[in-house]
């Protein structure tokens, strides 16, 4: 508990109670990093607090001419390229996918290539597969016996229909073919989800080569067997509506950090992928509509006058246009052509492709016009089952979206930005995102639902900028492109609306996963992650905004990142270039916060420990020690001193007991203390007698880091005025000893309070020890009665009759949920 203590502080040759202390204190600080050690009473035991200020040159690698001390690309950065040409065939009946590609694969490597690597990620969904063999059994939470209760187990019917759902709905990619560009067999081998190719030929740094791969898979229904992409079906109408994506063999990237990115595809850790230009050809039933990646390249063949005149006025117009209203996607609902169409798209530099199609598709377009003159066509498509809220907020969202993330990194490249509404709650592609959220069917929806629809398009379609252009790998850094996405995403949304509901940005909301035990640190590879939302998107979206926020300043901050996103723009980015532009780009020194934020699980907890409030004696005994004798009588008096003050006492009934030393207390001037005064004032000199010409306050106050990581004190100071102060005390004051530090203010008012983060800026994670005085900390609870069941009285109790006069058993359950849980205020 911190206290205050009122002193005087004397300089004496006897005591020297402050300079010399001072310098004392001085001594220490200096002397003890030097050497490190203190030595204890047994003379071995040694101080060594961890060194939370080491730098991480020991950690991160070594820069080269491909990456710069500074974080850029070096001048001899390389990447390697592929170009793809597709022809896809969706088989609407059958479920089912079919394609050919020719890919050219460019070696802008130093060096010579004898193998190439690709990833077959539908191969996840196999019996075999990795993913489903390594998946530990979902988690069991127990109801234990209660009295005449039985006790039982539970899990989430989520986790526990994936894993029914993957026993019956068994995927994988067919390779039927694997051709050189003259139709010869090239030799391959398929090891779960990669498949590498045997060149017949080494291929030499700056050389192409063209080889083709026939394949094909089974679509898999999403709300099942989950994943990132596959097909939702719509009973009352018998429609179905598809959401295409790693349908196609894909080069792993190769580097000069990793050589080739071929680890196994187990779920979590993405995709590592190379740039290129694209050419799809999808065929699908004459009457769906395909959204796709890329510029339609062949609008005449696919699209009707009316839809080509609609996108034509949507380029210009002041809010979305409808391209397919709701009433021509109902009628398109019922019909079932035996015909087909092919859609081609073509997407330039772009490291993936996605698609989605269905005869169910509302479709909704609008220009967006960006500060470099470039057109942006923003669109959604969606199933009339998404409406009211789609058609509201989806491109609204999408443009929003462009708009406040072009500040912060760079303009958006491509010429579409594209939210398809289908049964993937949440994914990213270049151009194009998968997003769930919908309404009831009665066309209400909660709160929770309309704020994730915004939030959750935002989030996707930010995913362009990382990691479809700033390009990280994803199968060893999930957070490097989500938290830097979630980052931006919160700022997005608190420009949409006033106090937007952000789950996800704010230091305070990440207090209980810092404080919780199953964590790992942000740096580590993207398959061994606890808590993934927490550590990859909630975590790192918090440092971030401490550091714009609290350490760096929004100034120096957006610099700093927006170097960092030009830097990397088109290129594959790792951790250290991240930490090193933002130290290169703000004349910041970080490593302190690299290692505690994303290397450690330490969580933040500074606390006020002792407070002692000291006045300076002036070396002038008539006034110093009244002083003092003032100062004791302050102190309160003792149980024994205060119930013994009435018992007689001997010299008052013996006066002449009585003699100098009862009519004069140890604090009466004598001509001694004022010759010690000014012997002590001879030995100052004019800089010394300074510190008398102003009466001030001096508070030495002790702050503890409970929670390990450093941070800077954040200190409000309350004078007696009832005036407040801000100092903001940089995080080294923690660099000699991690654990505890001491400052002291010297000030010519008097205070009355002091508090740790009063903006709660920090995540501190106990804002009780914050104050001086101790304070409490203001809540809420609320009461309950437990209940107790009466079986017998159930059974007897009148079922209830529905409307046409069949009953019911009383239904269970919270009322007004939306369809992602409960309605939340």
């Amino acid at each position: 508990m911190p206290y205050l203590a009122c002193r005087r502080l004397a300089l004496t040759f006897k005591h020297r109670r402050f300079f010399v202390v001072l310098r004392a204190l001085f001594l220490l600080i200096w002397v003890l990093p030097a050497f490190g050690f203190l030595i204890a009473a047994d003379g071995n035991e040694k101080f060594q607090p961890e060194d939370k200020f080491r730098q991480l040159e020991e950690i991160l690698p070594t820069p080269n001419m491909y990456r710069n001390a500074a974080g850029a690309p070096g001048h001899a950065y390389w990447q390697q390229r592929a170009d793809y040409d597709m022809k896809i065939r969706l088989d609407d009946k059958e479920q089912h996918l079919y394609g050919e590609a020719r890919i050219t694969y460019t070696n802008s490597s130093p060096d010579t290539l004898t193998y190439l690597w690709i990833q077959l990620d539908q191969n996840r969904f196999a019996k075999d597969s990795d993913h489903r063999l390594a998946a530990p059994a979902p988690k069991l939470s127990s109801a234990p016996r209660k009295g005449y209760q039985p006790g039982y187990d539970k899990v989430s019917s989520y986790r526990l229909r994936q894993r029914v759902a993957q026993v019956k709905h068994a995927g994988g990619t067919t390779i039927s073919a694997v051709k050189d560009d003259n139709g010869k067999e090239l030799p391959h081998i398929i090891n779960k989800t990669m498949m590498r190719i045997d060149l017949p030929q080494p291929l030499a740094p700056n050389k192409s080569l063209s080889f083709h791969i026939h394949w094909d898979y089974k679509l898999l229904p999403q709300k099942l067997v989950g994943g990132r992409a596959g097909y939702e079906y719509f009973p009352k109408d018998d429609n179905y509506l598809y959401e295409v994506a790693q349908f196609f063999p894909r080069l792993a990237a190769y580097d000069d950090v990793n050589g080739w990115q071929n680890k196994q595809f187990l779920g979590n850790g993405e995709f590592a992928l190379e740039f290129g230009d694209y050419r799809v050809a999808i065929t699908a039933p004459a009457d769906f509509v395909i959204a796709s990646a890329g510029d339609l390249a062949n609008p005449d063949e696919v699209l009707t006058a009316a839809q080509k005149d609609r996108l034509e006025r949507a380029k210009t117009a002041d809010r979305p246009v409808m391209v397919i209203t709701e009433a021509e996607a109902t009628a398109n609902e019922k019909s079932r052509s035996k015909k087909t169409k092919t859609w081609v798209y073509e997407a330039k530099n772009v490291r993936d492709f996605a698609f989605a199609g269905s005869r169910k598709f509302i479709w909704d377009a609008w220009g967006y016009q960006q500060s470099d003159g470039s057109l942006v066509m923003s669109m959604s498509y969606y199933p009339k089952e998404g409406n009211p809220l789609w058609e509201r907020y989806s491109t609204q969202s999408i443009v929003h979206t462009l708009e406040v993330y072009n500040r912060y990194t760079f303009v958006y490249p491509y010429p579409v930005a594209i939210s398809v509404n289908g049964p993937v709650g949440g994914m990213e592609y270049p151009m194009i995102c998968f997003n769930g959220p919908r309404p009831e069917e009665d066309k209400t929806y909660g709160r929770r639902t309309k704020y994730g629809l915004i939030s959750v398009i935002i989030h996707e379609v930010g995913h362009n900028y990382f990691p479809m252009i700033v390009n990280s790998d994803e199968r060893q850094w999930t957070w490097m492109d989500e938290g830097l996405n979630t980052f931006l995403q919160f700022l997005t949304e608190q420009e949409w609306e006033e106090k937007y509901p952000s789950r996800r940005g704010e230091a305070r909301d990440i207090i209980p996963y810092m404080t919780s035990k199953a964590q790992v640190p942000i740096m580590t590879n993207s398959e061994s992650i606890l808590q993934f939302g927490n550590n990859a998107y909630a975590k790192p979206a918090a440092a971030l905004n401490v550091l714009r926020e609290t350490i760096l300043g929004r100034e120096l901050f957006d610099f700093a990142f927006r170097e960092y996103a030009r830097r990397w723009k088109f290129k594959r980015p790792q951790p250290a270039d991240f930490f090193r532009t933002m130290e290169d780009a703000s004349a910041v020194d970080l490593d302190w916060f690299w290692r505690g934020w994303f290397y450690s699980t330490d969580h933040v907890d500074l606390s006020i420990g002792p407070v002692k409030h000291f006045k300076l004696d002036k070396y002038d005994s008539d006034s110093d020690r009244p002083a003092w004798r003032e100062l004791e009588e302050q102190e309160p008096l003792s149980v024994s001193e205060e119930r013994n003050r009435d018992l007689p006492k001997r010299v008052d009934a013996y006066t002449d007991l009585k003699d100098f030393y009862n009519e004069n207390d140890i604090y009466t001037v004598t001509p001694k203390n004022k010759m010690i005064d000014q012997e002590m004032l001879a030995t100052l000199d004019e800089y010394d007698l300074t510190v008398f010409e102003d009466d001030y306050h001096y508070y030495h106050v002790t702050f503890d880091n409970i929670g390990g990581l450093v941070m800077p004190i954040l200190l409000e100071i309350t004078y007696a005025d009832g005036e407040k102060e801000m100092q903001r005390i940089p995080a080294e004051i923690w660099r000699y000893n991690p654990e505890q530090t001491s400052k002291l203010f010297v000030t010519e008012r008097e205070i009355v309070a002091m508090q740790i983060d009063p903006r709660w800026e920090t995540a501190d994670a106990d804002v009780g020890n914050n104050h001086y005085p101790r304070k409490p900390v203001q809540s809420r609870f609320k009461m309950f009665k437990q209940q107790r069941r009466n079986m017998m009285q159930e059974m007897q109790k009148e079922e209830v009759t529905d409307t046409v006069g069949q009953t019911e058993k009383p239904r269970k359950g919270r009322k007004n949920r939306d369809r992602k849980g409960a309605d939340q205020p």
